[in-house]
């Protein structure tokens, strides 16, 4: 899988941006475009970019979506889209709350 490149959206540097719906989500799925833009035209790139308050890039929402549809026409389950957003949802928690559990200092015996 690719490097994942983490933006604090409640920083100061991104206020303007996440002022607007999707803000910070857009722009980020924007430069994750611009930088694979050079794939060879056998590859289809998606990007997906998720906030941690909760917006997706709207490209993003439309190919979960999709995807949803998709495996709801293979199960029959008319649930399938809510259940992959969920598991979206809670892959951006688990991420962050390992991030953040990151963040402080493990005490051995010997502090």
């Amino acid at each position: 899988m690719g490097r994942h490149r983490i933006v604090n959206t409640l920083a100061e540097s991104y206020v303007t941006i996440s002022a607007s719906p999707c803000g910070v989500a857009e722009h980020a799925a924007a430069r994750k475009s611009l930088k694979y833009s050079s794939l060879p035209s056998t590859y289809i790139f998606q990007p997906l970019a998720l906030e941690t308050l909760g917006p997706i890039n709207s490209s993003g929402i439309s190919f979960l979506a999709e995807l949803g549809r998709r495996l709801t026409g293979v199960s029959g389950d008319s649930r399938e889209s809510m259940h992959l957003f969920q598991r979206v949802s809670l892959a951006v928690q688990r991420y962050n709350s390992v991030a953040f559990k990151g963040t402080f200092s493990v005490h051995t015996e010997l502090d």
